[in-house]
C-alpha cells in the first residue's frame, strides 16, 4: 500500500478512537507514533502554531519540496492542516497531536518554527517542545514578539544547548502562502541551519532576488519587523487621509475612488497598499445596496507594534511623527461614541458644516493628493529607517538599510515599487543622514512640496482632519530649517529650571539669572 493512503487510513482510525471515547489515551498515542512510522522519512523540519499563518506558511514549506512536520494543541488544527495538504497536491505534510511524536519525526539537527500568540504563549511552547528537543537544535519564533523578549529566550535556550531565531514574518495569509518577507535574527549557527528553506519559502523578486536575509543578531529581526509594522500603520493612515480628502472635499464616488487608485498603482506609488484600496473601493456589498466600504465601523483596530514603534522612538529620540500620528489617529477612532456625541455638540455650535459646497477641480486635487500621498510615505519611510539605525548603534547589530528595502520590495504589507530607490540611496550613501536629504528623493521632494501645501491647507479649512500628511509635513520642514524657535524653548528652560544652554557665537554652556534681570528691568 502507498506510504501516503496507509497514513490517510491511519488518520480516519485515529479520529474515529476520539469521537466513540472508549479507548484509552495511551492507546490513543500508540496510533501517534504509527503516523509517524509511517512517514517516508524523517522530516526536515517542524512547525508548531496552525492558526492562519502557522498553517499557510507550512503549506507553503511544504510546496516547495521540504517534508514538515505539524503540531498544535488545539488537535483539530492538524487535523484541518492536514487535510488542506492533500487537497492542495498532497504535499508531504504530516500532522501529530503528541509534541513528543512531532519532536522525534523531525531530521537532526532539528529545526521547529513557532507561530503562536506572542508573550506567554510563546514560552509555553518552548517548555513543551525543548523538553524533547536536543542540544543543537533550534527554535524559531515567526510571531511578532518584543525583541527583548527574545534576546532573553535566545540566552535561555543557549544554556540548554539549543539554538534561537527571531524572524519577523510579513505578508499576511497570502504571503505566508505564497512567499512572504521574512526578517530572521539571532543566532547564525542557526539561520545556516534553515537558509536553504528560507531562500525557497520567501517571496521571489526577480531584479532582488528572495526576500529574506540574515538580519543580525539578537532581536535584531524581531525589531526591524517592528519597525516595518510602524511604517505600515503610517503607510496605511497616509492613504486614509487621501481617500478622506477626495471623497470629502473633492467628492469622489466610490466608482471615481476606484478608478484613482487604479490609476495610482501603475506609477510612483504602485504597491501593495495602493492595490488593495483599489481593489475595496470597487467591491459591492452582499448584504444590503450600495458599496462594502461605505458600511464598514469606522473603529481600526490595532495589535501592539504600532505602539511599540512609537515607544522605541521615543526612548532614542528619533522623530516619528507620521508613525506617531497614525497611532493617534486609532486610539482616537476608537472612540466612537465620543465623537458621535461630539458631532453633534459642535454642530450645533456652528463648527459641523464647514465643508463647502462650491465646485471643487477634481483633476487638480487629485493630482495634488497623489503628490502630497508620495511627499508623506517618503517621511514615513525616512522615519522607520532612521529608527532602525539608531538602535542597531546602539545594541551594535551592523544592520544594512538597503538589505533590508530590498527584501521588503516583496511578499511583505509595505512592498512598493519605490523601495527600490531607497535600497538604491542607501547603496550610494550607507551613512546617509536620512532619505530626505538623498539628492534624488530631495529633489522629489521639492517638486512636490507645492502640492503637497495645498493638501494641508485645502483640508484643514474643510476642518477634513490629516494628522498624517500634516505632521509629515511639519517633519519636513523643520527637518529643512537652519534655525528653529528651539532657542526660545531652551531659554525658557534655563530662566525656570537653570538648564543652561549654549550660545551660536562662542563655546560653552551658559547660565543667566533671567528672573532677576526681569524684575530690574521692571523698576
Amino acid at each position: 500500500m502507498h506510504t501516503q493512503h496507509l497514513y490517510s487510513y491511519v488518520c480516519v482510525i485515529d479520529q474515529f478512537l476520539i469521537l466513540i471515547h472508549h479507548i484509552p489515551r495511551s492507546c490513543f498515542c500508540f496510533f501517534q507514533s504509527v503516523k509517524v512510522k509511517m512517514a517516508p522519512a524523517p522530516t526536515r523540519i517542524g512547525l508548531a502554531g496552525l492558526a492562519v499563518m502557522g498553517q499557510n506558511l507550512a503549506l507553503n514549506i511544504a510546496e516547495k519540496g521540504f517534508p514538515i512536520s505539524v503540531y498544535n494543541r488545539t488537535t483539530s488544527k492538524v487535523d484541518e492542516t492536514v487535510e488542506r495538504a492533500q487537497r492542495e497536491g498532497n504535499l508531504p505534510l504530516y500532522g501529530f497531536h503528541d509534541p513528543e511524536a512531532f519532536v522525534n519525526s523531525i531530521q537532526k539537527p532539528r529545526v521547529v518554527i513557532m507561530l503562536v500568540k506572542a508573550g506567554a504563549p510563546v514560552d509555553q511552547t518552548i517548555k513543551t517542545l525543548s523538553a524533547y528537543l536536543e542540544e543543537g537544535d533550534c527554535i524559531i519564533d515567526g510571531g511578532n514578539e518584543w525583541y527583548e523578549n527574545t534576546e532573553r529566550r535566545e540566552k535561555a535556550m543557549a544554556e540548554k544547548g539549543l539554538l534561537y531565531l527571531g524572524m519577523g514574518v510579513s505578508g499576511g495569509e497570502e504571503g505566508a502562502r505564497n512567499g512572504p518577507s521574512m526578517m530572521p535574527g539571532g543566532s547564525f549557527e542557526a539561520y545556516k541551519n534553515i537558509e536553504d528553506i528560507l531562500l525557497k519559502v520567501a517571496a521571489q523578486v526577480p531584479d532582488s532576488g528572495p526576500c529574506v536575509t540574515y538580519i543580525g543578531e539578537g532581536g535584531s529581526g524581531n525589531f526591524v519587523k517592528m519597525v516595518h509594522n510602524g511604517i505600515e500603520y503610517g503607510d496605511m493612515q497616509l492613504i486614509s487621509e487621501a481617500y478622506d480628502v477626495l471623497k470629502s472635499v473633492g467628492k469622489l464616488s466610490n466608482e471615481e475612488l476606484h478608478e484613482v487608485f487604479t490609476e495610482w498603482n501603475k506609477g510612483e506609488l504602485q504597491s501593495f497598499l495602493i492595490e488593495i484600496t483599489a481593489d475595496i473601493f470597487g467591491i459591492k456589498d452582499d448584504k444590503a445596496d450600495g458599496y462594502l466600504v461605505d458600511k464598514v465601523l469606522d473603529k481600526t483596530g490595532m495589535k501592539g507594534t504600532g505602539k511599540w514603534t512609537v515607544q522605541q522612538a521615543a526612548e532614542l529620540s528619533i522623530a516619528a511623527p507620521t508613525i506617531a500620528s497614525s497611532l493617534d489617529s486609532r486610539f482616537l477612532s476608537g472612540l466612537k461614541d465620543e465623537r458621535v456625541a461630539a458631532a453633534e455638540v459642535f454642530k450645533a455650535g456652528g463648527v459641523g458644516d464647514i465643508l463647502s459646497d462650491e465646485t471643487v477641480d477634481k483633476k487638480k486635487l487629485i493630482d495634488d493628493v497623489r503628490q502630497a500621498l508620495y511627499a508623506s510615505k517618503i517621511c514615513s519611510y525616512a522615519q522607520g529607517m532612521n529608527l532602525i539605525r539608531a538602535k542597531s548603534i546602539e545594541m551594535g547589530w551592523g544592520l544594512t538599510l538597503g538589505e533590508l528595502a530590498r527584501i521588503w520590495k516583496g511578499g511583505c504589507i509595505i512592498r512598493a515599487i519605490f523601495l527600490d530607490r531607497i535600497k538604491q540611496a542607501y547603496d550610494r550613501n550607507a551613512d546617509l543622514a536620512s532619505l530626505l536629504v538623498d539628492p534624488e528623493f530631495a529633489k522629489e521632494m521639492i517638486e512636490r512640496q507645492a502640492a503637497w501645501r495645498r493638501v494641508v491647507c485645502v483640508a484643514i479649512n474643510s476642518g477634513v482632519s490629516t494628522p498624517g500628511m500634516s505632521s509629515s509635513l511639519a517633519y519636513f520642514d523643520t527637518y529643512r530649517r537652519d534655525r528653529l524657535p528651539a532657542n526660545l524653548v531652551q531659554a525658557q528652560r534655563d530662566y525656570f529650571g537653570a538648564h543652561t544652554y549654549q550660545r551660536t557665537d562662542m563655546p560653552g554652556d551658559f547660565h543667566t539669572e533671567w528672573f532677576k534681570i526681569a524684575q530690574q528691568s521692571k523698576i
